[in-house]
């Protein structure tokens, strides 16, 4: 028997307030997971409307076809959300899409679950992969990039300090004992560190980093945010949850730029005044509230922002 494993949406009301949801709509989950949003979506949704989703995660996608493979509104594709483009044409829906929902980073079952490799909290294959099938493993990585690359994705994508010390231990430590699990990484790591942060495991970053890198997950932001554009109807709005730092500020420049335009050298300030914005913000960013963090503790660095399609 499968193990289930709960999971809150974060952010779900905000989330809902900021689609807009119209009955007749059509609305985009680029990230499933275990389908609290998708699920509150379709709730508001009449007969005419429709949600397509997406997930890297095969188990998500499984849970997708048990929850709501009989709607006929509802429709799932395992894949990575870059792909949203391709799925959403095929659907001949290009620039009718109502809303666009992406919930980034690591879900709460891929966390829980210790076979996936995602957590140091309890023991298991050092995998990450969000899907299991495809790529390399965290462990295959870390046997065969050498000491520079290691450090890099460490400092780039979890904002280590420590990089080099870690990534130094780390091909230590291969050579004598490939590292296999979770615990051996985050224990290897734990005794490289020689400060401790306050509330914070010192494998915390280094694990979020070799995730991130492992599933390219700032490309894929930064590719399906080049579609979104063209996949929304006029007024439609795109929403984006994000929960990392680097995550937030690709997705805060975007919006930025698609209503702003980019900006002329000081030395040319006239040189971007014909520009006309394709996006525009709605409202600021948006954080949990002390009672959504008090019940799920892992909305507590979740920023929503949102977006709408101008012309």
């Amino acid at each position: 028997m499968t193990q289930q494993y709960s999971h809150q949406p974060v952010l779900l009301k905000e989330v809902l307030a900021g689609l807009s949801i119209e009955p007749g709509g059509v609305y985009v989950d680029g990230t499933f997971g275990r389908g609290g949003h998708a699920g509150a979506i379709l709730a508001m949704l009449g007969p005419e409307g429709k949600l397509l989703a997406m997930d890297k995660d095969p188990a998500a996608v499984q849970s997708a076809t048990q929850q709501f493979g009989s709607d006929p509104r509802f429709e799932i594709e395992q894949g990575s959300f870059a792909m949203l483009g391709r799925m959403v044409a095929q659907q001949h829906l290009q620039g009718q899409v109502s809303g666009l929902l992406l919930d980034l980073g690591v879900s709460s079952p891929q966390l829980d679950d210790a076979s996936r490799g995602f957590s140091f909290s309890t023991d298991g294959p050092l995998d990450m992969r969000m899907d299991p099938v495809h790529g390399i493993s965290a462990a295959q990585w870390l046997q065969q990039a050498d000491e520079q690359q290691i450090s890099k994705v460490l400092k780039t994508y979890g904002e280590e300090r420590f990089s080099w010390r870690i990534a130094r231990a780390i091909v230590a430590a291969r050579n004598t004992q490939p590292l296999q699990t979770t615990g051996q990484l985050a224990e290897l790591i734990a005794a490289t560190v020689p400060v401790r942060e306050k509330h914070k495991h010192p494998a915390t970053r280094s694990f979020q980093a070799i995730r991130i890198y492992i599933n390219h997950e700032l490309d894929d932001v930064i590719a399906v945010l080049e579609q979104v554009p063209d996949l929304l109807a006029v007024h439609g709005r795109m929403a984006v949850i994000s929960f990392h730092s680097l995550e937030d500020r690709i997705v805060k420049r975007f919006i930025r730029d698609e209503y702003r335009g980019e900006q002329p050298p000081q030395e040319f300030p006239l040189a971007g005044m014909d520009y006309q914005p394709r996006m525009k913000p709605v409202g600021k960013a948006i954080r949990a509230s002390d009672d959504e963090v008090a019940s799920n503790p892992r909305a507590r660095s979740a920023v929503l922002r949102i977006a709408e399609r101008l012309q």
